[in-house]
């Protein structure tokens, strides 16, 4: 089973690297939920020599993409193949709250040998096994799912159904409120083919800033205990 962090920082990068996580799914502001990172970012996490995959988020909010939005994920893709991350993250909509096969379809064509791994925008869909059948006819590699439901608790059951369903033919990592509490059940239960976690908490960026703010920050004790409990 691998192991994937979320990370959103120099900081993370580093300790990802330190303690030996497969990946990284790289990304920025995850007080958003996460939007596509800085070409620099992405270059320093290649550089530094961690198995980078890149989340593809042009803004925060729903799944449903315009053309026009469409058109800058398919160019921040050639951009991470450009600079030879390993993956993309992606996801899109339609308004029917369906996979939007046509602007999914152009990501993992522009992503070319590069893995490609739909994100939580499958939590959104309603039924899971069409959203499966679609992505892996779309030649998706993995899906981060937390059971269509707002937590890997409360999709538990669905993660087991899903991994039960797609047999192979798709890998499916439970993320989303995966805490000290629930990675060994989730582990255990599930049988995932990988799993992945932030262990993040909330930190007062610039205290004394007049531009302070609170952000989202990795914690190493909590990715640490987080790692020891999957042992």
């Amino acid at each position: 089973m691998k192991v994937e962090l979320c990370a959103a920082s120099l900081e993370s990068i580093q300790l990802a690297k330190e303690l030996n996580f497969d990946r990284i799914e790289l990304c920025q502001t995850l007080e958003q939920g996460g939007i596509t990172p800085s070409p620099g970012l992405i270059d320093y996490a290649v550089a530094y020599g961690i198995e980078t995959h890149v989340l593809i988020r042009p803004r925060p909010g729903g799944f449903q993409y315009n053309w026009d939005e469409v058109e800058i994920m398919l160019r921040d893709i050639l951009e991470c193949k450009s600079m030879e991350a390993k993956g993309v993250v992606v996801g899109a909509l339609d308004e029917f709250g369906l996979i939007d096969e046509k602007a999914v379809g152009l990501m993992v064509e522009k992503a070319g040998d590069m893995d490609v791994t739909f994100h939580r925008a499958f939590d959104d869909t309603y039924n899971f096994e069409k959203s499966i059948d679609t992505l892996v006819k779309l030649g998706v590699k993995r899906i981060l799912s937390s059971g269509l439901g707002s937590n890997v608790e409360l999709g538990m059951e669905n993660l087991k159904a899903m991994m039960e369903y797609a047999d192979g033919r798709i890998e499916i990592m439970p993320g989303g409120g995966v805490n000290a509490s629930n990675i060994q059940k989730l582990i255990s239960e599930v049988q995932p083919d990988a799993i992945h976690f932030s262990g993040t908490k909330k930190y007062l960026l610039d205290e004394n800033s007049m531009f302070s703010e609170t952000i989202l920050k990795v914690n190493e004790e909590k990715v640490r205990r987080l790692l020891e409990l999957m042992r």
